[in-house]
């Protein structure tokens, strides 16, 4: 440990830790733009500078290492007009639109002008000509916002491993884009949506589908149904400041009613159903020599980026469709039949942790000459729609789901923590082994926030390796190892964002480690305190099979239930 001085307090740090992380650690704030936590720093906003004794120039202190008897000022009058300069500058060449921009509440620039005390324009307004990039179904991209923190670029590469947006030109006609600056639709994006959680202004947002689900509501031939993801209940309180992982499922359900949907169903019902094709798609493999190791299909930016990356894998892929695709196929198929509704009078809305969705759901392969599901909304865009309509989320009295779709089991609720769907499937492929449920369900090697995890598991003298990962940089060294020749690995998990769809990209801005981690818990304490543990004892799901489906891998479930996915070319 050396010891050093910040603002006149004596503290002690590791050597050659970053002098931010310290000051940070000490309570002492200081500004930032183009820091990632976690990853390398690059120093190039310089928003972090600091004055060190000593030293003549401002110093950059998320690049600079401490040193012993180091004497540091954060906030010295050089220092705030220095940062105060570098808004300036950059509000020189920014839209005045934050009236109607998705970032006014939670835009860092606009924060930061506003500690910062700017009041007036001191550079000349630069004229933008903006191409707002509109071709992706997930995502938008406005180049006239972005401030070239470089944020979005870092995440994508270093954290996502795709690369889909990188920086083009030199000096003044620098810009973010993607290859020859052509349209997201047709670059290597996988519509995963980290870019626009790590934007810190509105350049990056997602394609909004609130006024299409508004317009369906207030049509009378409709009948509106909602199903809400495993992670949006532990999330969504967040919004309403409440503590990080609260369970809001109850209240969350009433503000759905009083928004107008006629009919509310929970995703985690499907993701039980997708257990039990899953499952038995698994033992199914291990028993006839099929392709191994068997890779899940649920998160659609990780199907995207298998498609586009490592084609050689897609007969690895589950072929079941995701859960909220499943779900939106026996609504408009089995459900609709039951209460007399033509499929075409009816309207799927899907609240979703994650922007990829919405481009999963304008997939061909995902509906009979309609789609199955019709709009999807972050859990962002639920915040918004809630507070559109009035809603006092606290005064609300808690409901229940809909049902045959509102019953699930804690299995099907574990599918928005990384690690959660291979959990529930090995409780379900156990089963269908040994027609026994494990006596402790709880699989501790593929929990926690890891970004890869592994275990090995022994079902009636079968020896089964797993593989769990979160953050698409993590699955490349899981499909490296097995492309090179790993053979000890049958069943592998991914989740396209870090820490699973509790960390999605369709999640409040700002979400932090921390944040992620007391919604994971929250899972696990749901898992934990109720009864329903496996997904094959969900008496809905019983039923589905026996009124409609058949059984598992049947006819029926493999026409609604299962798809096929190909390989994609991307401009280069």
């Amino acid at each position: 440990m050396i010891e050093l001085t910040i603002n006149n307090k004596k503290v002690t740090a590791s050597e050659n830790e970053m002098l931010l992380s310290v000051i940070r650690r000490e309570g002492f704030h200081v500004p930032t733009l183009c820091h990632v936590e976690g990853l390398t720093p690059t120093g190039a906003c310089r928003l972090c500078v600091v004055e060190i004794e000593g030293i003549r120039g401002l110093v950059p202190s998320c690049a600079y290492p401490v040193r012993n008897g180091m004497v540091v000022q954060t906030h010295s009058n050089r220092l705030i007009e220095a940062r105060k300069t570098i808004i300036e500058l950059l509000l020189g060449t920014h839209p005045d639109d934050c009236l109607y921009c998705t970032r006014r509440d939670t835009c860092e620039l606009l924060g930061l002008a506003e500690e910062l005390g700017v009041r007036e324009r001191r550079y000349k307004k630069q004229p933008q000509i903006p191409k707002i990039d509109v071709s992706s179904p997930a995502l938008m991209r406005d180049p006239a916002k972005c401030i070239l923190c470089g944020r979005c670029v870092r995440v994508c590469e270093e954290i996502q491993g795709v690369g889909a947006i990188d920086f083009i030109g030199r000096g003044s006609n620098c810009v973010v884009g993607t290859a020859f600056n052509e349209g997201l639709n047709i670059s290597s994006c996988v519509n995963c949506g980290q870019c626009i959680t790590a934007c810190p202004t509105g350049a990056l947002v997602e394609q909004k589908h609130i006024k299409r689900v508004l317009q369906a509501l207030n049509d009378p031939s409709k009948t509106v149904t909602v199903q809400h993801a495993p992670a949006v209940s532990v999330t969504l309180g967040e919004m309403f400041n409440l503590p990080s992982g609260t369970d809001v499922q109850g209240i969350m359900i009433s503000a759905l009613r009083e928004i107008g949907f006629d009919q509310v169903f929970d995703t985690s019902f499907s993701a039980d159903l997708t257990i039990m094709e899953e499952a038995s798609e698994l033992v199914h493999r291990i028993q006839n020599s099929g392709k191994l190791p068997m890779m899940t299909s649920c998160s659609p930016a990780w199907v995207k980026f298998v498609e586009t990356f490592y084609p050689q894998f897609l007969p690895n892929l589950s072929t079941c469709k995701s859960p909220m695709q499943m779900l939106g196929a026996v609504t408009k198929t089995w459900w609709a039949q039951k209460n007399n509704i033509p499929r075409e009078n009816i309207y799927n809305v899907a609240v979703m942790p994650c922007t990829a969705k919405k481009f999963e759901a304008t997939r061909p392969e995902m509906g009979d000459l309609t789609p199955d599901i019709d709009a999807v909304l972050t859990t962002r865009e639920l915040y918004e729609l809630i507070r559109m309509k009035g809603i006092r989320m606290t005064e609300l009295v808690p409901q229940f789901n809909d049902n045959p779709f509102g019953q699930r089991s804690t299995a099907g609720k574990l599918f928005g923590a990384t690690g959660g769907v291979m959990e529930a499937a090995v409780r379900t492929a156990y089963w269908l082994i040994t027609g026994k449920n494990l006596e402790t369900p709880v699989i501790p090697e593929v929990r926690d926030l890891a970004g890869v995890k592994e275990a090995h598991i022994e079902i009636d003298g079968l020896k089964i390796g797993v593989a769990v990962a979160s953050g698409l940089a993590n699955a490349r060294k899981i499909l490296d190892d097995i492309a090179l020749g790993r053979s000890d690995i049958q069943f592998v998990e991914i989740m396209s964002c870090p820490g699973g769809c509790i960390g999605g990209g369709g999640q409040p801005y700002g979400t932090d480690l921390d944040a992620v981690r007391s919604r994971m818990q929250s899972l696990y304490k749901i898992d934990r305190d109720e009864t329903v543990r496996f997904s094959h004892e969900n008496e809905s799901i019983k039923n589905l099979y026996t009124e409609f489906l058949g059984k598992p891998l049947g006819h029926e479930s493999h026409r609604l239930l299962h798809t096929d996915y190909y390989k994609r070319t991307v401009m280069k």
